[in-house]
């Protein structure tokens, strides 16, 4: 057994854990709909009812969410789990038309952590999939759901979870006219929002890096736009540098070792790139145009960014020294706020057509386009780390109106509201916690 803290994760397997995935059954995530899973997830064994029931519950929502699967109504259920350890009563479970189960039990510690434990069963086949025990200080309890979830996940899909992670996003409170606007942090499913400033300077656009729990993110404090990098775990912020003319925080490369981002001069704007450890900027696109909203592909090796070189606002792509700029985007509208996803097969854009707002997916050679959303006012789109899923925020109508931050996933038929305190927008996906 090992310990996790907020910023770490371990897991060891549980006795007589199978790593293997997969048997009779898998699921995936296409362009169509998709028949969701049915699992059964009983509340977990335990000597608190109540902690037993928050976790069981956090692991059911978060897969639900995913549309993925269905979690069973409890009150069907057949048999009773009395022993974790214990082969489950599987015609029980098929009789309920279980394809999945997940058991487990939380106890805890003398030292007060919490210990939670699961395993994961095939009903029709009555192998065990999994099975993980985990042990964590009692704040961070929803983490255990997170993780069991992501578990659950990635053997019945095939693919990595997206479950235990943050998101970091601008919280935005008072009149539309005088909003106060203050960097906040929740995890994904909306939960334990925390604010990360005090409202006293404007905040814009924070970007998570891709290898560890840093932000940057852009600061009105005085006459120019700061650029912050701020660590999550420990609060330090440290000044990367003012940029007159900046629109829109950097973002991060794939080894968290450099940002790129559009510096303005004049009435233009070209992309630059920035050492973070030296702070030395290199130049990458030069010319008359505004040349935008960079964003490294998963490999380093290519950048995606927003131009109007052709005399509207286009996608394209070039090598990450500047080199074979080409454009992407062929289709109607307007083509803004471009971001690689992870997983490198898919550029997510913003687009403007016919007094729509869309957010969409291409691939990075321009073709298969394809429209998720539209809304209002849609902006901002962000991957989830596993890059089947994506957030965005939309700005509702109207004097009482705001922005919320929404997620879908590939399919475009799985949109939700996350919801938070107040309105929210620019939101940032995490990488795993680890």
């Amino acid at each position: 057994m090992r310990t996790f803290n907020q910023g770490a994760q371990g897991a060891a397997p549980a006795p007589g854990a199978n790593g293997g995935g997969g048997g009779g059954l898998q699921g995936r995530q296409t362009q169509g709909t998709i028949a969701p899973i049915p699992i059964a997830i009983p509340v977990f064994l335990g000597p608190d009812p109540k902690l037993s029931t928050a976790i069981s519950d956090v692991i059911s929502e978060d897969l639900e969410r995913s549309a993925l699967f269905r979690p069973l109504d409890r009150a069907s259920f057949l048999d009773q789990v009395r022993n974790i350890n214990a082969a489950p009563r599987f015609p029980d479970w098929r009789a309920i038309r279980a394809d999945a189960l997940v058991v487990g039990s939380v106890q805890q510690a003398s030292d007060g952590r919490v210990v939670a434990e699961f395993r994961l069963w095939d009903v029709s086949t009555g192998r065990q999939l999994a099975g993980q025990r985990f042990a964590t200080s009692s704040r961070n309890w929803r983490r255990v759901g997170h993780i069991i979830a992501d578990q659950v996940y990635e053997k019945l899909t095939g693919e990595k979870g997206y479950f235990d992670t943050r998101v970091v996003f601008i919280d935005e409170t008072g009149p539309k006219d005088r909003r106060v606007k203050r960097l906040a942090i929740m995890d994904q499913d909306g939960e334990n929002v925390r604010l990360l400033s005090k409202g006293n300077e404007l905040v814009l656009t924070p970007r998570f890096s891709p290898t560890s729990q840093e932000i940057t993110y852009m600061s009105y404090g005085g006459e120019h736009p700061r650029v912050l990098l701020m660590n999550l775990e420990t609060g330090k912020r440290e000044v990367v540098g003012d940029f007159p003319g900046m629109t829109f925080a950097p973002r991060f490369s794939p080894d968290g070792q450099r940002i790129v981002m559009s510096l303005q001069s004049g009435g233009n704007s070209a992309i630059y790139e920035m050492d973070l450890r030296s702070r030395q900027r290199r130049k990458l696109t030069a010319g008359t145009s505004i040349d935008t909203s960079p964003s490294y592909s998963p490999d380093g090796r290519q950048i995606v960014f927003e131009t109007d070189r052709e005399g509207t606002q286009e996608i394209y792509v070039m090598n990450s020294d500047g080199s074979n700029p080409h454009r992407i985007s062929f289709g109607d509208g307007r083509y803004s706020t471009p971001v690689w996803s992870p997983r490198g097969d898919y550029i997510a854009f913003t687009k403007q057509l016919s007094g729509r707002f869309l957010i969409g997916v291409m691939r990075p050679d321009g073709s298969g386009e394809r429209i998720l959303t539209e809304g209002f006012h849609n902006e901002g789109p962000t991957w989830a780390p596993n890059g089947r899923v994506l957030m965005f925020f939309r700005e509702s109508p109207g004097e009482k109106g705001g922005p919320r931050i929404f997620s879908i996933d590939l399919t475009g038929y799985n949109e939700r509201q996350v919801h938070t305190p107040s309105f929210a927008s620019d939101p940032a996906w995490s990488p795993l916690l680890n």
